[in-house]
């Protein structure tokens, strides 16, 4: 994998995304998604005791998953997350030096072993190297979870962006149990849950209209 032309920063805020080979679908099920978003939380932090496939085989895992988090420092915190069928999104604060780096290593090669070793599948399953852009403002950051949260909408996957289970944006509005939280965006952002939802589904037309004119001219 090539190295990165220009290096990501501590305390900065990444809008990262990461695509399969010639969107090649790569969630197939429920528990496909849920595998990743299993590893986005578990891999988090700098050293993680197993490798996950190892974790899974673990008596005491709830036991063994909070020590991992109560004593271990992390590489990035999760702000916002998206899971589509060929891409994932996230909203990443880099931690630790070169912690998106590492955390996007962890979590794209150990999705890839699963998926190769289920479906029986060989060779490599991402493009080479996931994107990233800065985000610089809260207000930037504010609008990229909407842009986000509404992927799902946008592909026409589902019609509203709750109906969409992989994704963090019942976690934005309190429908998601503490134990089922992976993402810190309280740390960042002020989300009153009525107000969130109507910021989010007020963009859901024009989205969907603007995503059209993409495409259209990109043909």
């Amino acid at each position: 994998m090539p190295g990165r032309k220009i290096p990501l920063v501590e305390n900065r805020i990444y809008h990262i995304v990461s695509r399969s080979i010639e969107k090649y679908r790569i969630f197939r099920n429920r528990k496909d998604y849920e595998r990743m978003r299993e590893l986005l939380k578990y891999y988090q932090v700098k050293k993680p005791p197993f490798k996950y496939s190892l974790y899974l085989e673990i008596k005491d895992k709830e036991k063994i998953g909070r020590e991992n988090f109560l004593e271990n420092e992390k590489l990035v915190e999760i702000i916002s997350y998206c899971l589509m069928p060929t891409h994932i999104h996230l909203l990443l604060k880099q931690v630790a030096e070169n912690g998106i780096s590492i955390y996007m290593g962890r979590i794209l090669n150990s999705y890839a072993k699963y998926f190769n070793t289920k479906y029986k599948r060989k060779g490599p399953l991402w493009e080479s190297r996931f994107k990233s852009i800065e985000v610089e403002t809260k207000e930037e950051l504010y609008h990229l979870t909407r842009y986000i949260h509404l992927n799902p909408v946008t592909a026409y996957l589902v019609e509203n962006p709750e109906d969409w289970n992989f994704s963090s944006y019942k976690e934005f509005i309190n429908e998601k149990g503490v134990n089922e939280k992976i993402c810190n965006f309280e740390e960042f952002l002020e989300i009153n849950k009525d107000e969130y939802t109507d910021f989010v589904i007020s963009r859901k037309d024009y989205q969907r209209e603007l995503d059209k004119i993409k495409r259209l001219l990109l043909e």
